[in-house]
């Protein structure tokens, strides 16, 4: 049952934060048939919190490097084989051989954002995207509580900064968006429109995937490779890469896009090879925050061996774990539809005992095309935050939240640009956007108090 929701009036300043928001929105949104619900107010962070969203992206930035370099070093036999092979599962060779082109070699994301759950024990990294949206609704956001007084987390202009980064070296950009990342297309548009505004010696495009003109020399690819086989241009724009015509990011490297790695990088056997590349202070610190997880390989364990940390040796022994001890999530890893927007993903102890043994059976079943991983789940802590419910009127929402904080690398340099908090109602297990949602971006607490929860209540997985 969920805490009461509270209401009052609002001042004539959280009005005046109203009216800006619903005049300064753009035409036609961010979303494509999308609405949320608007604050007067960031979700503020502790000043010490802060210099720890600033100190992971460096972390972030080195966890990649090394998850490509694990993967080149499996395919040259200078890591076990198996490896590449499990992350290749389900893609067709021509992408495969694509991605392992040497132009590509030591080239990940410049776009990072993980997404992280406030739990009491700290917070958890229940996903790390390189494709992420939300830059554009970020950047508008921070324009707008920054002109009311607030310490946002940026600044003003912090992720148009950091988009402009990635872009050095050239006087024009391009933006390739999907048909199945068409929601984000108007927060693209706007992103273009602010782009061009503050950096005009620039030419900025955004352009479908179906346009054939000629392309800039620097590209964002903000569409997934499991779908190029209805991207009609991406033949001609993946060869150009390749071909090194033009710089694109992220790279196509669709193994660096799955969700694998972090049951990768909790696996016994490739313990030395993650502290020599993270150091072990690195190491250290990302364990405290990537969820334990398990590849869900429907191969039988010799009778001597166990699953660590589930202590079962078989994944019957995990279809008929009870409820309560079903604090477990099924993801799908990558390179599918259901891979990314919350679709793949399934909470053990909000299922029946039926349908979390049909949901283990089919994300077993598909290892050899699509494989999938168990994650440990992890309680968020409830926190308040305060919405409009009219413009005269506020209501307190005890509320999830999902962080996701924005890096951008140009060159070695990884930068924290800016955050976005998605507040869900208490009631939901799986956080992402969503109508009842409160989006707002994230501030600092000059009187260095974080927002402090009320009460521990499960959290979701994004």
């Amino acid at each position: 049952m969920n805490p009461p929701s509270l209401s009052r009036l609002a001042s004539q300043e959280e009005q005046k934060i109203y009216e800006t928001l619903q005049q300064s929105l753009p035409e036609h949104g961010f979303f494509d048939q999308k609405t949320w619900r608007e604050s007067p107010e960031p979700f503020l962070i502790s000043p010490e919190f802060h210099k720890k969203l600033e100190k992971l992206g460096d972390r972030l930035h080195a966890f990649n490097k090394a998850c490509d370099l694990l993967y080149r070093q499996s395919v040259e036999g200078k890591q076990p084989s198996w490896i590449a092979l499990l992350l290749d599962r389900g893609k067709p060779p021509e992408l495969i051989e694509l991605a392992r082109s040497k132009i590509f070699r030591g080239v990940t994301a410049s776009v990072i954002r993980p997404d992280l759950l406030l739990t009491e024990e700290g917070y958890m990294m229940c996903e790390l995207d390189q494709i992420p949206g939300g830059i554009g609704l970020t950047a508008w956001l921070q324009k707008i509580y920054t002109e009311f007084g607030y310490s946002i987390l940026g600044g003003p202009q912090g992720m148009l900064h950091g988009f402009e980064s990635i872009f050095k070296g050239s006087n024009e950009g391009d933006i390739f968006i999907s048909e199945e990342s068409a929601t984000y297309r108007p927060e693209m548009l706007y992103l273009i429109g602010e782009l061009q505004h503050y950096f005009p010696e620039t030419k900025w495009r955004l352009l479908s995937t179906k346009d054939q003109n000629r392309w800039a020399s620097r590209v964002y690819r903000f569409f997934e490779l499991f779908d190029i086989t209805n991207v009609e241009c991406a033949a001609d724009l993946l060869a150009r890469a390749r071909d090194g015509e033009i710089s694109m990011t992220p790279p196509p490297k669709p193994q660096l896009e799955e969700k694998l790695w972090f049951a990768l990088f909790w696996m016994k056997p490739l313990e030395e090879f993650w502290i020599r590349q993270l150091t072990e202070r690195g190491w250290e610190q990302l364990k405290e925050i990537i969820p334990y997880s398990w590849i869900l390989d429907p191969m039988p364990l010799p009778p001597q061996a166990v699953y660590p940390r589930l202590e079962v040796q078989s994944w019957k022994e995990v279809s008929n774990l009870s409820q309560q001890g079903r604090d477990l999530v099924i993801k799908i890893s990558g390179f599918d539809a259901r891979a990314w927007g919350s679709r793949g993903v399934a909470v053990g102890h909000d299922l029946s005992k039926k349908e979390w043994q049909e949901v283990l059976q089919v994300a077993l079943d598909e290892y050899e095309t699509h494989p999938h991983l168990l994650q440990r789940f992890h309680r968020s802590v409830l926190t308040n935050q305060p919405y409009f419910s009219c413009s005269k009127e506020i209501t307190e929402m005890p509320a999830r939240v999902r962080l996701t904080p924005y890096y951008f690398v140009s060159g070695e340099k990884v930068t924290l640009a800016g955050g976005l908090a998605t507040l869900c109602p208490a009631d939901k297990k799986i956080l992402h956007g969503m109508s009842d949602a409160i989006l707002v971006p994230v501030g600092i607490d000059k009187g260095g108090v974080i927002k402090e929860s009320h009460a521990s209540h499960e959290a979701g997985e994004s």
